[in-house]
């Protein structure tokens, strides 16, 4: 077995990219922009810094440029937004259409209405509609309506939600948050009645929570924590941001079966446009009519309005749902696969449902999982793959896509398999390697200080 390692990882040396102009780019964003980067998980700390590029210049389908010319097949979709692809005609043709006559108005645009309607037609919670721009928006706005609601002030939570202040007091980049706002966010595990449970009580105003991210629920897990909300006076707050319209195009709330009582989107639903939502039922989306304040100058902006409605079409009329899937199952089941016939499967898998599957790296061999994933990746960008540890799979993908992609991991885990048999993954990196986004990634399942003697 290691002849034939050494054999297949050895052949057909590959060039890195010249990346001259993203680092000319990174260089003048240094002590100009903070972290030098808008978006965390597009920043240089998710990459090999020396290997991968840092700036793109444009997309078209499945494909990115970056700024020295160099082409990727993208598995990041631009961290998701992109479930029909880069420059996806129908909708950028509703983008042109909608900017002769303009982008934002002085009143309201019948886009708003449209729009909403089409989304109560396809979500089975969505009563009533209420429109953001970016995901964190929509979900502190559920957050503060569940608080009006209920009269209660404490959250519990479970996923990634945004960088607001009630959701960040629980990470490690809490800086800057008051104490007391801290206090009033509890989380609990995933697939863990009982961590939910340990942290309800009467003064809790919402479970605001991922249905899925890529483990997959537990027979009757979220049934679970709909009915403890409930019984404890919370309402159920689904956050799908990242699973409406990739898991179903009703959300995983049909996918499962479960409706919470308020939602939200974001992501996919205008394939890159700036665009979020809030549904819900009326009882609780009407006390944003006056009670609760949530208006934003641009969240009535037509281009965005007028992208999502033509992605959700395009959704509705094609086979989009069904051909990502097929894709990213032959994505998940080739890496493993090729992982096994190289002997590391013991050491990596791809995981999660094949819209959006997950390569996972086993550190209990005490080998370093984020070196591993460095290498693997390192090795890709060299093969022309952009790759951050996902499979966001987009209707553009091809089976040429599919099909290179394979034959690169088929070139790429040989090197991993030769580099964890030396035990030696950093000193075949060429560059530094990936950092995660919170370096809190324990100890979730927290409890509020409580006065002594009151139970939770």
């Amino acid at each position: 077995m290691a002849n034939k390692i050494s054999e297949v990882a050895s052949r057909d040396i590959v060039p890195f990219p010249s990346i001259v102009e993203s680092d000319r780019y990174y260089e003048r964003a240094l002590d100009l922009i903070p972290a030098v980067t808008q978006t965390l998980a597009k920043g240089p700390g998710q990459h090999v810094k020396g290997v991968a590029p840092k700036y793109l210049q444009r997309g078209k389908g499945s494909h990115v440029w970056d700024v020295d010319g160099n082409e990727y097949i993208d598995y990041s979709m631009a961290v998701g937004p992109l479930i029909l692809g880069y420059s996806y005609p129908a909708v950028d043709e509703a983008i042109r259409r909608q900017l002769v006559d303009g982008i934002t108005f002085s009143l309201m645009h019948p886009l708003e209405v449209e729009l909403a309607e089409l989304l109560r037609e396809l979500i089975p919670c969505a009563e009533m509609v209420r429109y953001g721009k970016n995901g964190a928006d929509v979900t502190s706005a559920a957050v503060r309506l569940a608080r009006a609601y209920t009269g209660r002030d404490r959250v519990v939570c479970c996923g990634y939600h945004g960088w607001h202040d009630w959701y960040v007091s629980v990470t490690d980049r809490a800086r800057g948050i008051p104490s007391a706002v801290r206090e009033l966010t509890s989380t609990f595990e995933y697939n863990d009645l009982d961590s939910l449970d340990s942290v309800l009580d009467d003064t809790v105003a919402c479970v605001i929570m991922e249905p899925v991210t890529v483990v997959p629920p537990q027979p009757g897990f979220l049934e679970g924590v709909r009915e403890l909300a409930h019984r404890n006076g919370a309402l159920l707050i689904f956050d799908e941001i990242w699973t409406g319209f990739r898991f179903s195009l009703h959300g995983a709330q049909a996918l499962f079966q479960v409706t919470p009582d308020l939602a939200t989107f974001s992501k996919a639903m205008s394939n890159g446009m700036p665009l979020s939502a809030l549904v819900g039922r009326k009882e609780i989306m009407q006390l944003l009519d006056r009670d609760v304040f949530f208006f934003l100058t641009f969240g009535g902006e037509a281009l965005s309005l007028a992208a999502s409605v033509a992605t959700i079409n395009v959704l509705r009329e094609t086979n989009a749902l069904q051909r990502i899937w097929h894709q990213g199952e032959k994505l998940k089941e080739g890496y493993n696969r090729t992982a096994v016939k190289f002997g590391v499967g013991n050491l990596t898998k791809c995981v999660g449902y094949p819209c959006r599957t997950m390569v996972t790296f086993d550190e209990t061999t005490g080998l370093s999982s984020l070196e591993m994933k460095s290498l693997v990746q390192q090795e890709l960008i060299k093969r022309g793959i952009l790759w951050s540890g996902f499979h966001t799979v987009s209707f553009s993908h091809s089976d040429e896509d599919v099909e290179c992609t394979l034959q690169a991991y088929g070139e790429v885990l040989p090197v991993l398999a030769e580099a964890a048999a030396a035990g030696d993954i950093r000193s075949r990196l060429r560059g530094e390697p990936v950092e995660p986004i919170f370096r809190k990634v324990t100890n979730f399942n927290t409890k509020p200080n409580r006065p002594k003697g009151k139970k939770l």
